[in-house]
């Protein structure tokens, strides 16, 4: 089948588990979407991310192009001959009606624009944006996605970026918010496991097809999350990853999300590309400091140093990411009991020497206030218990004395 024909309506047995124009479930007797077949092949033959073709599709239409590419014949504009001959091969294997019937068998859907479950905020990508996602698990992504925060970082991160991807993936869950990662070891691997171990929603999203969970070692994890939150990406089923695929996949992690926290990351580590996409898109862009003396926080205090916002806990990303109002708590020291003091009594017991008793005229002067005035803070200091007097004089009890690492900076 060749030419418009190929992306005509088209009969499909038995249930379809994804949208032809929204979500659809049980079997469907009438025709597939040729919109649906177009934009299925395209993701066959087109590279994720790939402008031009994502031209083509805003220009001429998913069914043109798809058409186009089936029929052969001269290239479409701004791509080389060389180029053009590579689609047309994947063109030439390309069956979208095979694919959409694996997809059904794994419980996969295909969501693109225009359908009830596309994520609008994808649009933000232009061209790059993909011409659809497969979806594998039981939520809706568009709702999903709008609420949503990415926490990504190191493959090979350490104890403490895994504790704090987990403790703020977790955190984010309980406050409601959707986590989305890219499903990796490390960082990646912890944020989806405290998002789910706190009972949370959490989003994988993959570089290869949603039903070839990779890395292979994350089989049971993408497995669950699928069973309790969404599993997406770009490519067909059964598709494989590759290195520019994994770098691709990050635009849609960034645009996705309303803010992207990277948690570990050396100079050259792929999550900066994710947080450098979301900035570029007017999203949110957090890090998680740690120690200055670890290589694979390097990259995260670099991305700091160009103006990314330090975040401690998912109070701080809250705040940023959230709805007005959304406040994360001041935070400040211990409270110290002097602190609950009136302003002049404690500018009285300030006056006080550290070691030995001082007359009540010493103490006025240094507290920059009358004898008669200083006389009686002094008894209200008394009754506090934070001076007593010897004779004439006046000292600090024990309980005055500040203990020298309470932080205020006095020696």
């Amino acid at each position: 089948m060749s030419g418009a024909a190929e992306f005509a309506a088209e009969p499909v047995d038995g249930p379809v588990d994804g949208p032809v124009d929204g979500p659809v479930d049980g079997p469907v007797d009438g025709p597939v979407d040729g919109e649906l077949l177009a934009r299925i092949f395209l993701t066959r033959v087109v590279e994720p991310g790939d402008e031009t073709g994502g031209r083509w599709v805003r220009e001429l239409g998913a069914r043109e192009v798809a058409e186009r590419l089936r029929a052969g014949g001269r290239p479409l504009p701004g791509v080389s001959g060389r180029c053009w001959a590579g689609l047309l091969a994947r063109a030439e294997r390309a069956d979208p009606g095979r694919d959409l019937a694996v997809a059904r068998d794994a419980g996969v859907r295909f969501v693109y624009p225009g359908t009830a479950e596309w994520p609008r905020q994808l649009d933000d990508l232009g061209d790059g944006r993909p011409v659809g996602l497969w979806v594998r698990g039981p939520a809706d992504l568009r709702m999903w996605a709008l609420r949503s925060v990415a926490v990504v970082g190191a493959r090979a991160c350490t104890e403490y970026g895994a504790h704090m991807a987990a403790t703020l993936a977790a955190e984010l869950a309980e406050r409601g918010w959707v986590v989305v990662s890219g499903g990796a070891y490390g960082v990646d691997g912890a944020a989806h496991r405290g998002a789910l171990g706190s009972g949370g929603a959490t989003v994988a999203v993959l570089a290869c097809g949603v039903d070839r969970p990779y890395p292979r070692g994350h089989t049971g994890l993408i497995t669950r999350i699928a069973e309790q939150g969404l599993v997406i990406g770009e490519l067909p089923p059964g598709d494989h990853p590759t290195q520019s695929r994994f770098i691709l996949r990050n635009r849609v992690i960034a645009a996705l999300t309303r803010g992207t926290v990277v948690v570990e990351a050396a100079h050259r580590s792929g999550s900066l590309v994710t947080a450098r996409a979301a900035g570029r898109l007017g999203r949110h862009t957090m890090g998680v400091p740690g120690p200055a003396t670890s290589g694979r926080s390097a990259g995260v205090h670099e991305l700091l140093r160009q103006g990314a916002v330090l975040v401690t806990d998912a109070a701080e990303i809250v705040e940023l990411v959230g709805d007005m109002g959304e406040l994360a708590p001041e935070r400040r020291g211990p409270v110290l009991p002097r602190d609950l003091l009136q302003p002049t009594a404690r500018q009285v017991l300030d006056a006080l020497p550290a070691r030995g008793a001082a007359l009540a005229e010493g103490i006025a002067r240094d507290a920059r206030t009358t004898r008669d005035d200083a006389i009686a803070r002094l008894y209200e200091l008394r009754a506090l218990g934070y001076v007593e007097r010897h004779g004439d004089g006046w000292k600090l009890t024990r309980q005055a004395v500040i203990p020298a690492d309470d932080g205020s900076g006095a020696p």
